[in-house]
């Protein structure tokens, strides 16, 4: 299957981004173009993330990451807190227990929607009592929630 990134260009005409994605671009159009009577085309589309909101959310996790006091991976902080905002699946383990495994929060695979509200949901996880005692298990829980409030003061939009 053939993907392309389409932007509006300087003239105001839709091409595809990069050289691949005008190559890409191209052969949707002759695609378009060279249809005869009765045949179908089918494809997809959908509205990329915002890069703005992508951006402050990563910034977030480091932030959180420098912050806590139980990782010393951010990517393992980070499929953490997916699993814990409920984005995740349940697989058998190798021993036949359910065990939680994150979703991907590749680029392509959520849009801007989807993307938002898994950022609401790890915000309201970790607003949790449970979220807080594991991240700092020695501060003072109402100390620990009123740092994470500030913190993600400064993130929410």
């Amino acid at each position: 299957m053939s993907a392309v990134v389409v932007y509006k260009d300087e003239t105001g005409k839709l091409a595809g981004f990069g050289d691949k994605g005008g190559r890409a671009w191209s052969k949707f159009q002759r695609a378009v173009r060279e249809l005869e009577v009765g045949e179908t085309l089918d494809f997809e589309w959908k509205k990329p993330r915002s890069p703005k909101f992508h951006r402050l959310f990563f910034v977030m996790l480091h932030d959180l990451f420098d912050r806590q006091e139980q990782f010393a991976d951010v990517d393992q902080m980070r499929a953490w807190l997916t699993v814990g905002a409920g984005y995740c699946e349940f697989v058998p383990g190798p021993k036949g227990r359910m065990v939680a495994l994150p979703k991907s929060i590749a680029w392509a695979k959520m849009e801007d929607v989807e993307f938002s509200e898994l950022v609401a949901a790890v915000w309201k996880f970790l607003r949790t009592e449970h979220a807080q005692r594991f991240l700092w298990p020695d501060m003072d829980p109402d100390e620990a929630d009123a740092a994470i409030n500030d913190m993600l003061a400064g993130y929410e939009r």
